[in-house]
């Protein structure tokens, strides 16, 4: 049976990438939990709020301490708008996801200071947490 009170809105159009890091030997690696997400020092309000740094919160000292120590990578992030700097590293199943936050269709896209980004702690991650094939 159908609902008589349909939502007069429909869905909303939001939309998020993420960038997938496969585990290549997941057997051998399901010890592995990871989370990792920026936390931002920022200047200013509204529209003229800037991030003056950032820093790695998680919970893989390993992968939080290349993060932290790697200067370029946190200049880069630094010098993007506070919505995009805010980054979030996970584990789902098989997989390891990087992702921003949500967007609406006008604004979704990845510019390509964003996907160095990404793939640069793609590239930690594969270095610090994935055990060797």
């Amino acid at each position: 049976m159908q609902d008589p009170n349909v939502m007069q809105w429909g869905a909303l159009d939001r939309y998020q990438a993420h960038f997938i890091v496969r585990i290549p030997n997941y057997d051998n690696a399901q010890n592995i939990d990871i989370y990792a997400q920026t936390t931002l020092k920022t200047k200013g309000h509204f529209a003229a709020k800037r991030v003056t740094s950032v820093s790695w919160i998680g919970n893989n000292g390993q992968l939080l301490d290349l993060l932290n120590k790697d200067n370029d990578l946190n200049g880069m992030i630094a010098r993007q708008t506070v919505w995009n700097a805010k980054i979030h590293i996970e584990q789902t199943g098989e997989n390891i996801r990087i992702h921003g936050r949500w967007n609406d269709k006008a604004s979704f896209g990845i510019e390509p200071d964003m996907f160095e980004i990404y793939d640069r702690i793609a590239g930690h991650i594969r270095a610090s947490c994935l055990p060797p094939i």
